[in-house]
């Protein structure tokens, strides 16, 4: 019995690591004024910032996969495996949970396996490299799920906004909120609980923050990492921190830029890390 895994682009899996792990991503659109984009198709990442980044750009909106998108990604993956375990982005943060859902129902007669991860980012991409590793193991597309279900409460993201800019342009939080977090140099701390991006805490400045995001991250032994950022120049140092503090070895920390599903909304400078921790 062999198992394939299938993601969505939210996932923010490295398109090399992907690969080897077997695991297929289903593309999520963004689109610049009228210029629609398959995320990792039609642009990278470092082009996705590039374009953010540009002078007098358009701001970018983001679109779910469509059922039909899934469909075909399951079709291809059972055409070599007996069974589909898909990880999708947090279905309260997107469309696309229910995307894979409608495609799942149109191929009832085949062993199909959704998850809802309800995070996003590399929280989201931690998940399907595990479901790549059970399935390595010889586990069965029910048994990968009902694992992933059971760890689902161990994932976290947090996360340090450099700028409010852009939760302010994507209509998050309000002109004047922005400008009064800009003049007190706030750094807002954000995480996923349950599906919501939330604000874990609202230091006033840098320093502070990365103190408190630090903190946050360690609070738990963690079992697996990835540190993320959207074009953050100090990220190796705060790796390096990051590393001491936890006591997991540097090179079991891969850093990655996020991507184009989830950085419109979170904008150049943002740093953090996704985790998964020990079972309580």
């Amino acid at each position: 019995m062999s198992v394939a895994i299938v993601t969505d682009s939210a996932s923010d899996l490295d398109p090399q690591i992907a690969r080897a792990a077997g695991i297929t991503v289903v593309p999520l659109l963004v689109t610049f004024g009228e210029r629609e984009y398959r995320a990792g198709i039609d642009i990278t990442t470092e082009e996705f910032w590039r374009e953010l980044t540009a002078e007098g750009a358009p701001f970018p909106k983001t679109a779910a996969c469509s059922p039909g998108d899934f469909q075909a990604a399951f079709e291809a993956a059972l055409a070599t495996a007996d069974e589909v375990v898909c990880v999708t982005v947090g279905s309260r943060l997107s469309a696309t949970y229910k995307s894979a859902m409608l495609a799942q129902e149109q191929m009832r007669d085949r062993s199909i396996h959704i998850f809802d991860s309800a995070t996003a980012c590399m929280s989201q991409g931690l998940y399907a490299l595990m479901a790549s590793e059970l399935a390595g193991a010889g586990r069965s597309g029910a048994e990968i799920t009902a694992e992933l279900e059971r760890r689902r409460t161990d994932s976290r993201l947090y996360a340090v906004l450099e700028t409010l800019e852009y939760l302010k342009r994507g209509g998050r939080i309000s002109g004047a909120q922005a400008a009064i977090g800009g003049v007190l140099s706030v750094k807002p701390i954000i995480t996923v609980e349950d599906g919501v991006v939330e604000t874990v805490d609202r230091p006033r400045t840098r320093s502070k923050a990365r103190l408190r995001l630090l903190d946050l991250l360690t609070g738990r032994p963690i079992e697996r990492i990835a540190i993320i950022h959207g074009r953050t120049p100090d990220i190796e140092e705060f790796a390096a921190e990051l590393s001491e503090r936890s006591g997991i070895d540097r090179s079991q920390m891969p850093i990655g830029l996020i991507g184009p599903s989830v950085g419109p909304h979170l904008g150049p400078g943002v740093y953090g890390a996704c985790v998964i921790y020990r079972p309580s």
